[in-house]
């Protein structure tokens, strides 16, 4: 049979698709999920049945979908793991600055004002200084702690039968204001801000006096005043402007990050990080300089600008937070000496680190009462019952009672690993991702198992040592600093402070499984793998805290 030569083609070989089969193909798979989760809105929402045009659901949900297929198709032309995955987190940070109503996060109230401050050039604090009208009636609209702030009881109609029940607006995007006043949903708050009446309140500036770590807020709202918007606007652009500072830092952070860049990508990419991220929070810049400096410890060998840019993340973090962040200054001392290659020892670069950040905070706190006007006796947060000198006093004193508090604290909070679900000021929980978080987690681990990624005994067990200290410095300073003196539980814990440790955690894991199941996986697989795994999580995410507060919940109450 003549050809002996020629090679048989198998009926097993993989398609190769035109680009534009591949584009039609994956926009109209796009599509087609946009218009079933539209239909599953309007009917497991009852939207059609309250009268609501499909149009604007359907349209939303179709409009998503399409832009993630071409979000997932551009991605792939993009080669380089770092700008893929700032790209992914700026794409789906956006769409947390919007699913989350105005003032929804954290102290984000007080975040706001501050940082509209510094945007009409106010780099001084006085207590007595307003605001434009414009700004209260946002405020007015708008108060913080929207979920358990404003949360009622009382009898409602079933939708089916008519039957009376029994119902309570905790856990879901509703207020109410009095025993028997009208539950309000989000969709009020904004009709209150639009509707340009006199909030009838004036607004000062808060009792906050960091300047540094709110100036990206600061120059999104400047230009959103430039631009001639209002109050709401200026808080969406400030969102912004602090989501671009955080995609900016996570990419430098992937960028020399040497191994485990699944974990790094994942950890950046959770909901808890995005939802912190794509606010007004200072967080959204500290929280990136955590995992910044995460990422310097991935590499086998520091030069001098592994060192220095070390420094600048960790004297940053510590003028942002002071004291708390005060351990990360020891860090350089986990290099080993002869991956030392920097100029100066490790000791004079832990001293630099430890000298800047001290130096940092003691400007920083005489810069906010030397700036200081009319704010007179600022009282203690958490009242008189809190003193951090005898709570310190009671922690030596009973030390074995102070770890019950310990334990009982993670207990009660699902060692915070379970919470990474639990938005806003702890009353928002988003079930499916508090259950789901801690698998993705793992999973960004399994792929950091490969030979390349090992960052070697010694220093994944100093890590690990920091990590345990980090976790007991963090609650302890809390109680410390928020908590009345001898209370059996610590005040003011959430779980965004622990994402550097669930980091750690996860290289650690990594380094288990990695002796353990000796995988074939390649880094190349791994890190193709890590952006669909984590990018789509936090697509998900941010849907689901979008259905929370504008679709779903605050249906669940029927009222007469």
């Amino acid at each position: 049979m003549g050809g002996g030569n020629t090679p048989r083609t198998s009926r097993f070989a993989p398609t190769v698709w035109p680009k534009a089969v591949r584009w039609a193909f994956v926009l109209a798979l796009g599509a087609v999920l946009g218009l079933v989760f539209s239909y599953y809105w309007r009917v497991f929402y009852g939207l059609d049945a309250r009268g609501i045009s499909p149009l604007w659901p359907t349209g939303l949900c179709l409009g998503l979908g399409l832009a993630a297929a071409a979000a997932c198709l551009l991605l792939r032309r993009v080669r380089d793991f770092a700008a893929r995955g700032a790209v992914c987190i700026l794409l789906c940070g956006v769409l947390f600055a919007f699913a989350n109503p105005p003032l929804q996060t954290p102290d984000e109230t007080e975040h706001y004002l501050r940082t509209c401050a510094i945007s009409m050039g106010r780099l001084d604090f006085d207590a007595q200084r307003g605001y434009p009208e414009d700004v209260a009636r946002l405020m007015a609209a708008f108060p913080g702690a929207w979920v358990n702030a404003h949360t009622s009881a009382g009898i409602g109609v079933d939708p089916d039968t008519g039957a009376e029940q029994p119902y309570n607006t905790a856990g879901y995007a509703l207020k109410q204001y009095g025993k028997d006043g009208t539950v309000q949903s989000i969709a009020d708050s904004f009709a209150q801000y639009l509707s340009g009446e006199d909030a009838g309140n004036e607004v000062t500036e808060p009792i906050s006096f960091l300047i540094l770590p709110f100036l990206p807020g600061a120059l999104g709202m400047a230009l959103a005043r430039l631009l001639g918007l209002g109050a709401l606007g200026w808080l969406y652009a400030g969102r912004l402007g602090n989501l671009l500072a955080y995609t900016l830092l996570c990419w430098l952070g992937l960028r020399t990050a040497q191994k485990c860049r699944p974990a790094f990508l994942c950890i950046m990419l959770l909901p808890m990080s995005l939802y912190m991220g794509a606010s007004l929070s200072y967080d959204a810049t500290l929280l990136a300089c955590y995992y910044l400096m995460l990422a310097q410890l991935t590499r086998p060998v520091w030069d001098t600008r592994t060192a220095a840019l070390y420094t600048a993340a960790c004297v940053f973090a510590n003028g942002t937070k002071p004291y708390l962040n005060l351990l990360w200054v020891v860090l350089p001392l986990v290099v080993a000496k002869p991956d030392w290659k920097a100029k100066g020892s490790r000791p004079v670069w832990a001293g630099i680190c430890a000298a800047g950040s001290l130096a940092l905070t003691v400007f920083v706190e005489q810069y906010g009462v030397l700036m200081r006007h009319n704010y007179g006796t600022i009282a203690r947060q958490g009242g008189a019952a809190v003193n951090g000198g005898q709570q310190l006093g009671f922690i030596l004193s009973n030390p074995l009672r102070y770890i019950a508090v310990l334990l009982g604290t993670l207990y009660e909070n699902d060692g915070f690993l379970g919470q990474l679900g639990l938005f806003g000021w702890k009353d928002l929980p988003v079930s499916f991702l508090s259950m789901t978080g801690p698998l993705v987690l793992l999973a960004a681990a399994l792929l950091c198992t490969p030979r390349g990624n090992a960052l070697g005994r010694r220093r994944t067990g100093w890590l690990a040592v920091f990590a345990a200290l980090y976790g007991i410095g963090a609650m302890t300073a809390m109680y410390i600093t928020y908590t009345p003196v001898g209370m059996v539980r610590i005040v003011g814990l959430q779980t965004r402070y622990f994402l550097p440790l669930w980091l750690l955690l996860a290289v650690g894991l990594a380094a288990l499984a990695r002796r353990a199941l000796r995988p074939a996986l390649t880094e190349k697989r791994a890190e193709a793998l890590a952006l669909p795994l984590c990018g789509g999580y936090a697509f998900v995410g941010a849907v689901l805290l979008f259905q929370h507060y504008f679709i779903g919940p605050v249906y669940t109450v029927y009222l007469k």
